[in-house]
């Protein structure tokens, strides 16, 4: 039997409880919205050479934060689209209230 989560709808309450510090949402927040400031600033400028800062942000963020805060290891080396997905609904769940920067 494998205890993998199968669903996006079981594997979001999973990745809010690995993000329950405040270091870690915040780091997180930080990360994704430097990614959407870099997606504007290659569109409005046409400077694609700057994507490469995507992942460094994206991940570097989230990671450093599991590492300092969590002190768990980051759910993308097992889901990493669900944590993609997640990170994005978190951000947007983050920005408008719904979640709160502590769990």
């Amino acid at each position: 039997m494998s205890d993998r989560i199968k669903t996006f709808k079981e594997f979001y309450p999973f990745y809010l409880s690995e993000h329950r510090r405040l270091g870690t949402r915040v780091f997180h927040f930080i990360g994704t919205l430097l990614i959407f400031i870099v997606i504007i600033y290659v569109i409005q400028s046409g400077k694609e050479r700057f994507l490469w800062y995507i992942p460094i942000f994206g991940y570097g963020f989230a990671w450093f934060s599991h590492a300092v805060f969590e002190k768990n290891r980051p759910a993308t080396f097992k889901y990493p689209l669900w944590s993609l997905l997640s990170d994005f609904k978190m951000f947007f769940e983050l920005l408008i209230g719904k979640q709160k920067f502590k769990a």
